[in-house]
């Protein structure tokens, strides 16, 4: 039997405040639509007190960041960039091209194409979150894509060294230190001196997230994201600690972000409460831990694995870590989720930070349909035909033009009959 012995707030909820967010970007992008960039400025000022010369860096001023960093910060940033373009690499190289002949005289095709034009939105105003540009500006270009650019608020009253080093190191074409809904409407819509992308992609918070999705469909978008998720799965090989640090690790992106203890073990589900207050004793952002675990942290103690993976199948967090004696039966076995961590010696930090997998999952129980933030997202596949002799095309034809009759579609009809009757020998 699956006990819920701690639980978070209610959807109700969460529905009121979505709804505060959506008027409130709504307004927001069709004044930016109406005003460009003048806009775009009277936002930053008020939201971030920002109002540069130019929202747009110059050579001299991402060099002046980069030269502002430790040579170990330069030296780890190479180094998770280094992991993060082998694996895209890796997974561009899976994506084939293909051309077959089906029939005789009949050849269909693919050609997998790259996005022409990328803003990547990269999260600043509360923690410089300097992995995104990795994931985002990074990934596009191992995609193939052309033009990348690239946006974050400013941190402390001033461009993020951090940040801009990572997107330029990445190879942003453009860097703009702007952030919010100001920063995603200028790069979908345009501006008088910004040029619109094809596609937004990056993580943010509620109204970055409502601002994509409003847009999207005028420009592609990587997902929908809402507030950070994880849930640890866990039997007795581990320690109530170990799991209350990989939760609350999780919680410290927002007072919303929901974290969630499933477990076989009663020892963990009692132990866990009092772990959680130890943990927080200790972390400098116990403020915003505490409160995302008070309000959204849940304990599920499960009697068998199979009962942990119905709860996991359900809640379909965006982060799964699996902490048991055999992870591999649960990768084995779960199918809805962002992305796994397997094993006790992994953790979400990793994949955020350093391992070379994207950060950027989908959440809300997206992970049923959909999966993270990958070189493919950049990737566009578009097939072709031709039909290479005339028998070919009469046969194909002799067939268009009856299933076409049955569907009443006489223009259609017309254009398969006019080659029959051209091309029958």
């Amino acid at each position: 039997m699956i006990k819920y012995l701690k639980q978070g707030k209610p959807a109700e909820q969460k529905a009121e405040i979505d709804h505060a967010v959506r008027s409130t970007v709504e307004g927001i992008l069709a004044d930016i639509q109406a005003r460009g960039e003048a806009a775009v400025r009277e936002y930053s000022t008020k939201f971030d007190n920002w109002s540069p010369a130019s929202f747009r860096l110059s050579q001299a001023e991402i060099e002046a960041c980069i030269d502002s960093l430790p040579p170990q910060a330069i030296r780890d940033i190479e180094f998770a960039q280094a992991q993060i373009r082998r694996f895209a690499q890796i997974q561009r190289l899976s994506l084939r091209d293909v051309e077959v002949e089906t029939l005789p005289g009949v050849v269909l095709g693919h050609k997998n194409i790259p996005v022409n034009s990328v803003g990547c939105y990269v999260p600043g105003g509360k923690y410089p979150l300097l992995a995104s540009a990795h994931m985002g500006v990074l990934t596009a270009k191992v995609a193939g894509v052309k033009r990348v650019i690239a946006c974050a608020p400013p941190y402390q009253g001033k461009p993020a060294p951090a940040i801009v080093a990572a997107m330029a190191m990445a190879g942003a074409d453009e860097i703009y230190v702007v952030g919010g809904v100001q920063a995603v409407a200028m790069m979908a819509l345009g501006t008088e001196g910004v040029a619109p992308v094809d596609m937004i992609v990056g993580p943010g918070n509620a109204y970055v997230a409502e601002a994509k999705r409003q847009l999207y469909g005028r420009v592609g978008i990587d997902l929908f994201a809402g507030p950070t998720e994880t849930a640890v799965i866990c039997d007795d090989s581990v320690d109530a600690e170990l799991v209350a640090v990989d939760l609350l690790g999780q919680a410290e992106h927002g007072p919303n972000s929901p974290a969630v203890c499933i477990t076989t073990s009663a020892r963990i589900a009692a132990e866990l409460p009092g772990k959680i207050e130890n943990v927080l004793a200790r972390l400098a952002t116990r403020d915003i831990a505490s409160v995302a675990w008070r309000d959204y942290g849940q304990i599920i103690l499960c009697e068998t694995d199979r009962e942990m993976v119905e709860v996991s199948e359900q809640l379909c967090s965006e982060h799964v870590q699996v902490m048991t004696r055999d992870p591999d039966w649960f990768l084995d076995r779960l199918t809805s989720y962002g992305a796994l961590f397997l094993g006790h010696r992994t953790n979400v930090s990793y994949g955020d930070k350093v391992i070379g997998t994207n950060h950027t999952l989908p959440t809300n129980g997206a992970g049923r349909y959909t999966g993270g933030l990958w070189v493919g997202k950049f990737i566009k596949t578009h097939t072709y035909q031709r039909v290479l002799t005339d028998e070919a095309s009469v046969m194909i034809g002799e067939v268009c033009s009856r299933l076409c009759a049955l569907e009443h579609f006489a223009g259609h009809q017309e254009q398969a009959d006019i080659r029959v009757r051209r091309m029958a020998k």
